[in-house]
């Protein structure tokens, strides 16, 4: 698996935590910055790791902003992109299992890093369930033509 991860300023520190568990865990990931807490755009940073995901250059996402509900508006503007704004292990699990999230969104403003790796931990590990799940997913993708 590669993940493709990014963050604007105000979610700087907690990627920087999240890669340091994405390297204990020995997952491949490509950062997409940004690489200080200098201040950026996120929608830029958004469409980065989204079309990554997109494209199937990376096979998810993980995006953090302040609250992670910008980088979550603007990654699902991406055509085939399904972000989830997750800030409990739960809803990570059903992102996965029911939605087929294929990037996960947090806010480093919201959460600490202790459970911002439980987080990452079981989205990760959580396959989608399918079955009645996937009419679902293809509803929600034919959206995208309307």
């Amino acid at each position: 698996m590669l993940v493709a991860i990014g963050s604007d300023h105000g979610g700087f520190r907690l990627k920087e935590e999240i890669k340091r568990f994405l390297e204990e865990e020995k997952i491949a990931y490509r950062d997409f910055g940004t690489y200080s807490t200098d201040s950026v755009d996120y929608p830029d940073i958004s469409r980065s790791v989204a079309q990554a995901v997109a494209t199937g250059e990376c096979d998810r996402g993980i995006i953090i902003c302040g609250t992670g509900i910008g980088v979550s508006i603007a990654a699902n503007k991406i055509k085939g992109i399904r972000a989830a704004l997750c800030h409990d292990v739960y809803s990570a699990q059903m992102s996965r299992e029911h939605n087929d999230a294929n990037i996960l969104t947090m806010g480093e403003r919201v959460i600490g890093p202790g459970l911002a790796r439980a987080i990452v931990a079981k989205w990760l590990a959580t396959e989608f369930a399918g079955g009645r799940h996937a009419r679902r997913v293809c509803q929600i993708a034919s959206l995208e033509e309307e």
